[in-house]
């Protein structure tokens, strides 16, 4: 039987700011992305998350990012491999402890925005991400990006003895080669319901994403992910699983089983 994650980032929020519905989404997924209070989140937000989580059975991860609260971890720093490493460890670490409080085992890492996109660019930075993750707990996934583009990620993260499990994104959109598209450009996040949900459903049965130019790209896909700050994050996450489970496919964390 075909099974599938179905992944949010989450725990967002930070002092006085609060993005995301991430109390309405949570009970439609089956992990959770969790941001380590360098991209966005908090220690309060980080914990409280965490304990949300377990409370719904959803699988945890870790969603470290550049330091970069003011570009939510979307801008591009120039940061040498070992400072991507450390910053990395820094970050699981901070959610670890969190884990450790609530009783609660990590299951995955995933990074964020555009730690998340050059390491699916740039070897170096692949492996400084994957080299992180194993110097914390060999047996965390590492969450790499499906189809082409993420083969850096994939060969790295196999390399160190990592598994690897697949990502795609039904809420945004993708180039023909396999990446996603600018979010400085119309169109590169979707925020249609029945849309997503028919594409999350192509993804999961077919493995197959339709690009901006019509073409259609293979992907092996594992995981799918709903952004939190997706406007309509939480119809988004209702109608991916009603249409999933509607066609036979089971929605259950990466780690179930285990």
């Amino acid at each position: 039987m075909r099974t599938i994650d179905l992944n949010c980032d989450m725990g967002e929020s930070f002092g006085a700011y609060s993005l995301g519905m991430d109390a309405e989404v949570i009970k439609h997924i089956t992990s959770a992305n969790i941001a380590c209070g360098w991209h966005a989140g908090d220690p309060l937000v980080m914990s409280r998350t965490v304990k949300m989580a377990a409370d719904h059975g959803v699988g945890v991860g870790a969603h470290p990012g550049y330091p970069d609260l003011l570009g939510f971890g979307r801008r591009h720093l120039d940061c040498t491999a070992d400072e991507i490493r450390t910053y990395v460890i820094y970050q699981i670490g901070a959610l670890w402890g969190f884990c450790a409080c609530h009783g609660v085992r990590m299951q995955h890492v995933k990074p964020h925005g555009s730690l998340y996109n050059t390491a699916a660019e740039n070897e170096t930075v692949a492996t400084a991400v994957a080299e992180a993750i194993v110097a914390v707990d060999p047996n965390l996934r590492y969450i790499a990006l499906a189809g082409s583009k993420g083969a850096f990620m994939t060969k790295v993260g196999e390399k160190v003895g990592l598994k690897v499990v697949y990502e795609a994104f039904p809420d945004r959109a993708y180039t023909p080669d396999g990446a996603l598209v600018s979010r400085r450009l119309p169109g590169a996040v979707i925020s249609e319901p029945s849309l997503v949900a028919e594409r999350a459903l192509k993804m999961a049965k077919e493995g197959k994403v339709t690009a901006i130019d019509g073409t259609e790209i293979e992907l092996h896909v594992e995981t799918l992910c709903v952004h939190g700050d997706n406007p309509t994050a939480v119809d988004l996450v209702k109608n991916i699983r009603r249409l999933l489970e509607s066609e036979g496919i089971v929605v259950k964390p990466m780690s179930f089983g285990e």
